[in-house]
Parts: structure tokens; C-alpha cells; sequence
């Protein structure tokens, strides 16, 4: 399995510390997998868990920009609802400690609340009467507030590209499906949306500093490789169930027939890290999701999680090297 993979970045101005970053990743493919824990809060009690349990911390941490939405409905939001907000505002806060203190490679997931016509969860299909189809037509309202969102996040992650942080940007997350109003249109339309923010991005913004990393393994809807680092997906067996997801890669790698590093954007479960480092299957991270699947024994046994950090081919934050 140990295939060349091109680490070149899409961007043609990305900083050094990107091609650092895709470098490293590009030799650790199918020798080694990135420990990875997504943390929904700023408690960040994910963390702790895994500390307690494994007396070690992920190398990759990813934070939650959903509070981050400038378009966010509070008159017509539901208890549950403004609660989540609530408990993720200021995880830019926690980022920056990641990053800065402690060396760790960063990923950011934006559960982004649809640019008008939302309520409660703005972010879900049901919740929304924003038309996504609409929002890649060039002069229309829906696109006007589709760019105006995306630059509101840009600025916020401007001050990452000044202090040269390197970001695995994984942004329009499992537009495969239906459930959240950037897929709801289908894969075409996703497709667009995502051109349409790299090009705002990277060529109006200057943001040289992100990693894009696409986040679907749908062959129909496949952004392309000019404006693509990683290929990924989204994965949620059964509890306690610990593979090396083979089938799943097999699966991924269909997208393109360009060498590109691949990643498990979400998982409830960690793989097989035995399973891995027999079959080689050259998943260069994972990140666990938030909650129960990360900070309990719900989806993976203490056992497991401390087998897991503690394997050769495990790398955790204290085996990452310094590449910013």
C-alpha cells in the first residue's frame, strides 16, 4: 500500500509550514497513523479522558467553529440548540493554546448555520429554507450572503495565516449526504460551493496557511484535484467494532486516480492499530468525534483507547515533530 503520494500543496503560494505538514504526512503514509480527537467544547473534557486513560494526548486536535456563524437564528432557536452554542463559543481560544503551547496539528469542523431563512439548528437540511443551488449563481442573494459568511469566517482565520499556523481546513463535511443544506442540493452543487471558497480563499483572502482536505467519497461529486490535499471521509460503525477499514479506503481512493493522502475526517471508533500496521492501509489520521465517542467508554473501551496510544504505529502529540 505504500504508494507515492504527491505532497505538492493545490496552492501554489502555500506556505512553508503547509508543505512541512503534507511532507510529514506524505512519509508517514502506511507507517503510521496521527491519533486525532475532535473537542466539541472548551472544557474540552475529551482531552482529559484521553489523558486520564492513556497518560498520553492526540497529535491532532480539531475544534468546533459552528458558533462562529454570523447568521445564527436566537429568536427562534430551541433550548438544545442555544446551549451548543453557548458551550462552543471562544474555541478559537482553544485552538490557539493548541497550537501555540502546544505544537499539536489543528483541524477546524464548522457546522455552518445556513446564511439566512434558518431556525433552530440552522445547519440541517429540515431547518433551513436556504437554497443551496441558488447560492453558486453569481449575483444572486443567496450567493451575495454565501460570500459574506465565508469572508466573516476568513477573518477569523486570517490571524492562523500572520502567525503561520498550518490548518487541516475540511470545510462542506459530508456532502455525500442530504442532512445539512450545503449537501441537500447534491454532490454537483457541494462540488461548487467548495470551488467557490477555495478560489475566495485562497486568491482573495491569501489564506496560504489552510490544508484543503475534501470530505466526501461520492466519485460524482469530487472537487478535483487542483483544489484538493486530502481525501476523506466520515465513518460511524458499530460500537466496539475496530478495523482498518480497508473496504472504506477502497471505496475512497475510487474518487481520483491522483495518489492522495487520505484521512478519516470523523470516526465514533478508533481502527485497529494492529490491523494497521500488518495491512498498511494508509489512513494518515483519524480524529474521533466529541462526546460520548470520545470522552467515555461508550464506543471504545479504556482498554482499546490505551492499546490504541500505546501502539508502534500510533503517533501521539509527544511523537509529532516540530513542523511549524
Amino acid at each position: 500500500m505504500n504508494k507515492f503520494i504527491n505532497a505538492t500543496p493545490c496552492n501554489p503560494n502555500a506556505i512553508e509550514e503547509v508543505k512541512n505538514v503534507l511532507r510529514y504526512l506524505s512519509e508517514l503514509s502506511g507507517k503510521g497513523i496521527i491519533t486525532g480527537q475532535h473537542t466539541q467544547t472548551t472544557v474540552q473534557k475529551e482531552l482529559r479522558y484521553i489523558k486520564d486513560i492513556t497518560g498520553k494526548l492526540p497529535a491532532l486536535c480539531g475544534f468546533e467553529l459552528l458558533a462562529y456563524s454570523p447568521n445564527i437564528n436566537y429568536g427562534d432557536a430551541g433550548e438544545a440548540c442555544l446551549m451548543e452554542v453557548e458551550e462552543n463559543k471562544n474555541t478559537l481560544d482553544n485552538a490557539w493554546d493548541w497550537a501555540l503551547n502546544k505544537r499539536g496539528l489543528i483541524t477546524f469542523t464548522w457546522h455552518w448555520f445556513s446564511p439566512f431563512g434558518s431556525r433552530d439548528k440552522g445547519f440541517y437540511t429540515e431547518n433551513t429554507t436556504f437554497d443551496a443551488s441558488r447560492a453558486i449563481i453569481g449575483g444572486t442573494e443567496e450567493n451575495k450572503m454565501l460570500i459574506a459568511d465565508m469572508d466573516h469566517m476568513a477573518a477569523l482565520l486570517k490571524p492562523f495565516c500572520e502567525q503561520r499556523i498550518p490548518v487541516l481546513w475540511r470545510p462542506f463535511h459530508e456532502s455525500e449526504g442530504d442532512w445539512f443544506w450545503w449537501g441537500a442540493k447534491g454532490p454537483e452543487v457541494a462540488k461548487q460551493l467548495y470551488r467557490i471558497m477555495y478560489e475566495r480563499y485562497t486568491n482573495h483572502h491569501g489564506l496560504n496557511n489552510l490544508i484543503w482536505v475534501w470530505n466526501s467519497p461520492l466519485p460524482e461529486g469530487y472537487v478535483g484535484d487542483d483544489v484538493c490535499d486530502v481525501i476523506s471521509l466520515d465513518l460511524y460503525p458499530p460500537k466496539h467494532t475496530h478495523t482498518d477499514l480497508s473496504k472504506e479506503y477502497n471505496e475512497l481512493v475510487r474518487i481520483t486516480p491522483a495518489n492522495k493522502l487520505t484521512a478519516l475526517g470523523e470516526i465514533g471508533v478508533v481502527p485497529s492499530l494492529s490491523m494497521l500496521a500488518e495491512t498498511r492501509i494508509p489512513w494518515v489520521w483519524y480524529m474521533i468525534w466529541s462526546n460520548d465517542y470520545g470522552a467515555s467508554g461508550e464506543w471504545t473501551t479504556n482498554e482499546e483507547l490505551r492499546r490504541a496510544y500505546n501502539h508502534p504505529y500510533a503517533v501521539t502529540l509527544d511523537q509529532l515533530p516540530r513542523l511549524y
